[in-house]
């Protein structure tokens, strides 16, 4: 079954929007340290978490989006590909000439028949 390929341009849209969103809320966000050993301090197994505020929950929805708008293109991928295989791709391409092209005697060396085998080592 093939699916119409606006369905998947949307989706491929909407999962390009959530990814700038998400890299652009991931930004915003103030850092808790610990990250490469920048940061305030506290932290560790003794630090408390701050509770999540609304900028973490909006993080986190973008990230299930995010998610959901994957799962969905590589579903939307396999429906389009199901059944076919590269290797049919290449056999039912029509040939557009012979497969190794005439080359003549243009990249040869020419002859001749005192020419030794071997360069010689001078």
């Amino acid at each position: 079954m093939r699916k119409p390929p606006l369905m998947e341009n949307v989706v491929l849209v909407v999962h390009l929007i959530l990814a700038l969103c998400l890299i652009g809320m991931v930004l915003m966000q103030r850092s808790e340290g610990g990250g490469l050993g920048i940061g305030g301090g506290g932290g560790g197994a003794t630090g408390s978490r701050p509770a999540a505020n609304a900028m973490t929950k909006f993080t986190w929805l973008l990230a299930i989006g995010f998610i959901c708008t994957s799962i969905g293109l590589t579903i939307i991928a396999a429906d389009q590909s199901a059944g076919a295989s590269v290797v049919d791709r290449i056999v039912d391409a029509p040939a557009q000439g012979s497969a190794t092209p005439d080359l003549g005697d243009s990249l040869l060396p020419p002859s001749s028949d005192d020419a030794p085998l071997v360069p010689s080592g001078e």
